[in-house]
């Protein structure tokens, strides 16, 4: 398998790695994630601009038509910079679930908007109880003449505070635990009867409780059929945690190459610190870790776009055990080798740690993805 980047995929993230370093610096970042909203309009303008949100969608909508390859030099790009605007709740989710199982109508519609950055979007799905559960959903969508009324409670969506449209489950058949039942619906954040409380999790990045209280949507919110979308968000989660693996990946990357650097001007007994043999071979096994990381997560990336369900399945839970491994791994080694300044507020290797162990979390850890990696295999 080629690990080589294209010319292309080279040139998207030099040029996005220029802008990053230059237009989101560790205290740019700082103040962004320290704002009321948490996220910044003019750099997210500037990925509008630099065509950063039309990687993964059709050239008919504007988009680039690129692949979840192309979509992994992006997300490594922006794991190395600790960039916390809302680009994986709303391309990578809320883009890919219209993207996916849309309506040409409902594609028209969103898609052209979401690539000029006029609108974000956000996946709601996890509820109380639920953990990784795909299929545990207990939030209701009752039939209203030609519309719906939506009931329920979403808990920690990611970016729901700053998104213009949310992509909703709720249960239109069957019981809370049931795989078939589960439809999506297009909610207007701004709809009567949403409350959304936001709040800023342990890596920075804003989430949101949703609350959905006798909210009525038309017909033409309904995405995809009706009780017919587990099969869709089984898909864009797995589509999401290859791209989440991708990221963790570049930050990774960072974590290496800044202790590294700090290894070679830290000095003790009037020789810098990296000519210590042990600290070389810690060393060493953060730069196998990064390798193995960035294997499997190009692996997983491949085959999102190439693979049936099952051995989709089997590689994005493969690729999420040895990604969360690898962040537990290079994150606390990281910071050890750093010393005590390596979890101080003003240090971004700490910050790197942060996002590391979420990343880890996110949508299942390493234990969930074992358990299914095994289930996929039998």
């Amino acid at each position: 398998m080629d690990f080589e980047y294209s010319d292309e995929q080279r040139l998207l993230s030099e040029t996005l790695r220029k802008f990053l370093s230059t237009g989101y610096s560790f205290d740019a970042r700082s103040k962004i994630v320290a704002s009321p909203a948490g996220v910044s309009e003019d750099v997210w303008a500037a990925l509008a601009e630099m065509g950063i949100l039309s990687v993964p969608f059709d050239a008919e909508h504007g988009g680039f038509g690129g692949t979840t390859v192309d979509m992994m030099v992006v997300m490594e790009a922006l794991g190395e910079a600790l960039v916390a605007e809302p680009y994986l709740a709303t391309v990578g989710l809320g883009g890919r679930f219209v993207a996916r199982g849309g309506s040409a109508e409902q594609q028209a519609r969103i898609l052209p908007a979401l690539i000029q950055g006029k609108l974000k979007m956000a996946f709601a799905q996890t509820e109380l109880g639920a953990r990784w559960d795909r299929h545990r959903v207990s939030t209701r969508a009752t039939k209203s003449g030609d519309g719906w009324v939506l009931e329920g409670d979403k808990r920690a969506v990611l970016h729901g505070g700053c998104a213009d449209l949310l992509v909703v489950s709720a249960r239109t058949a069957g019981a809370p635990d049931d795989a078939r039942g589960i439809s999506l619906f297009l909610v207007e954040r701004n709809a009567p009867g949403v409350a959304v409380t936001d709040y800023r999790g342990l890596d920075n990045l804003r989430v949101a409780d949703v609350r959905l209280s006798n909210v009525r949507v038309g017909g033409d919110a309904l995405l995809g059929a009706e009780g017919e979308g587990f099969g869709l968000i089984d898909e864009v989660v797995d589509y999401v945690t290859a791209l989440l693996c991708a990221e963790a990946v570049g930050a990774i990357k960072y974590a290496h190459d800044a202790t590294l650097e700090y290894l070679k001007t830290r000095r003790q007994f009037g020789v810098p610190i990296g000519s210590f043999q042990a600290l070389q071979h810690r060393m060493v096994d953060i730069l196998i870790s990064y390798e193995q990381a960035r294997s499997i997560a190009c692996l997983a990336c491949v085959k999102v776009d190439t693979a049936a369900a099952a051995e989709r399945r089997r590689v994005v839970s493969a690729a999420k055990i040895k990604i969360a491994d690898a962040a537990r791994h290079v994150s606390q080694e990281a910071v050890q080798l750093h010393g005590g300044m390596g979890m101080t507020e003003e240090l971004k290797i700490s910050h790197t740690f942060r996002r590391l162990t979420m990343i880890a979390q996110a949508f299942g850890d390493a234990d969930h993805h074992l358990a299914r990696f095994a289930a996929a295999r039998s």
